[in-house]
């Protein structure tokens, strides 16, 4: 049985990365600071489905509390960690600056200092396809340098490679940081565009459709993400023996460091995400179509060679199945939640006290 700490444990990918742990039998840590970034009540949703089973424990604490995140690894002593915990979304970080400071940077070097003061074997954090920023060379490979991001929380990402990458080499700890490409699927965040999109199409309301609706997206679905993480999870990564300082790789090191992307390897136009998304809701969207927004990027692809090398995996739902999912699961969890409130029955659920 491995011990593993899973922060951001009642987000989207936290949450189903930490179901997929329990069912193959490890204990789970889950670490969460339930912030109303977007609705706590999905949190505190997807949180009690984790805490009914055998092999889970929850830690409500922030990651940027130094003092209480020391005192966590040196009480439990993980195997393994896996850092999925951050301040998300390209555009809020044009109006909220420091919580990606918090977040993202003062929360990951006290993760590094857990991991560097215990022992711990492996490392995995969560980087974004969004590091690639100004880059236009098609598909975004680990070996391309990454250095002109075009958002505040892209430039974060970066920054926590480049600091895993310093721990790995300073002190032997393995890292592996997973450059996630547009992630979608049951339970997702509020504040993606499929959620946003079905949210407004159900209310006969217009959506809004950046890029003129030419924007394209290598969107992945949350089954493919979570195993991809689960897989490069078993893999501590190795010195690159042949890495060399005069042509630096930056997906790879002599220190036990690495950097995969996981994404579809398929960009979808965004009008076709629409229009899969109409047919499985049987009604057409009203749109507002604008300009591309400050932060975002015309096109995302992810080149996988490298996760199909080193763990025998590609990412390959399609989004007809993933969105057909999705919808499933939208319809279904707020009809049930449309009943709870209804019934006033908060407190009995165990989620919306």
């Amino acid at each position: 049985m491995v011990k593993v700490l899973v922060t951001g444990a009642a987000g989207f990918i936290g949450f189903h990365l930490s179901q997929r742990l329990l069912t193959r039998g490890d204990k789970v840590v889950g670490l969460d600071n339930l912030n109303d970034y977007y609705d706590v009540f999905l949190k505190k949703d997807r949180l009690s489905q984790l805490q009914e089973r055998p092999g889970f424990s929850f830690y409500q604490l922030d990651l940027a509390d130094s003092v209480a995140i020391a005192e966590l690894f040196a009480e439990q002593r993980f195997d393994v960690v896996v850092n999925l915990a951050a301040q998300a979304g390209v555009r809020y970080s044009i109006k909220n600056p420091h919580a990606y400071v918090n977040s993202n940077l003062v929360g990951f070097i006290n993760i590094l200092e857990g991991c560097r003061h215990s022992g711990v074997q492996h490392l995995v954090f969560a980087s974004s396809s969004s590091v690639y920023g100004a880059n236009t060379k098609m598909p975004f490979s680990v070996h391309d340098n990454v250095d002109h991001p075009v958002s505040l929380y892209a430039a974060t990402k970066k920054a926590n490679e480049l600091m895993a990458h310093s721990y790995s080499h300073l002190y032997g700890l393995p890292t592996t940081g997973l450059r996630f490409f547009t992630v979608y699927g049951p339970w997702g965040r509020p504040d993606m565009a499929l959620f946003l999109f079905t949210k407004a199409i159900l209310a006969k309301q217009p959506i809004d459709v950046f890029n003129y609706g030419k924007m394209r997206r290598d969107f992945t679905y949350i089954d493919d993400i979570v195993e991809g993480v689960v897989r490069v999870m078993d893999k501590i990564p190795e010195s690159n023996i042949a890495w060399s300082g005069n042509t630096p790789d930056p997906g790879t090191s002599k220190a036990a460091y690495k950097i995969y992307n996981i994404g579809n390897n398929q960009p979808v136009e965004l009008m076709r995400f629409i229009q899969v998304l109409e047919d499985c809701l049987g009604i057409k969207a009203q749109k507002n179509l604008l300009p591309l927004q400050p932060g975002d990027v015309p096109v995302t692809y992810a080149d996988v060679d490298d996760l199909v090398k080193d763990v025998g995996f590609r990412p390959s739902t399609p989004i007809e199945v993933g969105i057909q999912r999705f919808v499933a699961w939208y319809c279904s969890y707020y009809q049930k939640t449309s009943t709870r409130l209804t019934q006033n029955s908060w407190v009995k659920v165990g989620s919306r006290e």
